[in-house]
């Protein structure tokens, strides 16, 4: 009848001890996919860091580029003297500051959408990188509750093998 009760009992701990070591390689699994699933996430945001230092210097090369424009402008708009010749350089001139305007906006439209795709990834990082904490925190507790287990099983084997 203890005998019994000891081997129903022994089978239990077998059972836990497969269920919570299939556990722990269902989480390692989980945690690995995380772990790649945040460092996809890190080179996308070092990208757009990229794009965005990227879009930040056209932008200045592109108010520098409208400025330039604007004061040929002026200076052209000055002078009292000018032949048709200068009339459509200066057409021109208009034309190119009006498309360096135009570059300018989309060139920031750009790089506030930069700004707030990395901002989103930064969160989706961080959301990540607490729920792989947070599987990692489960993976040790089921570590420990295997080993405890473990240590069970083997002092009912010490007490089977001590009667």
């Amino acid at each position: 009848m203890a005998l019994d009760r000891i081997k129903a009992r022994m089978e239990q701990i077998r059972i836990q001890a497969d269920e919570s070591s299939a556990k722990v390689d269902e989480l390692t699994a989980k945690v690995k996919l995380l772990e790649q699933a945040n460092l996809a996430k890190e080179q996308e945001i070092t990208s757009l860091t990229h794009k965005n230092s990227t879009h930040e210097a056209d932008v200045e090369k592109l108010e520098a580029t409208n400025k330039d424009l604007k004061e040929q402008l002026d200076h052209i708009r000055m002078s009292s003297n000018q032949s048709e010749a200068l009339q459509r350089r200066l057409q021109i001139l208009e034309e190119e500051a009006e498309e360096a305007d135009k570059n300018i906006r989309e060139t920031n439209d750009k790089l506030r959408q930069t700004d707030v795709k990395a901002g989103h990834y930064e969160r989706k990082v961080q959301a990540l990188e607490s729920a792989r904490d947070q599987w990692e925190e489960k993976y040790e507790e089921m570590s420990k509750k295997y080993a405890q287990a473990k240590k069970e099983l083997e002092d009912i084997q010490t007490e089977i093998g001590n009667m």
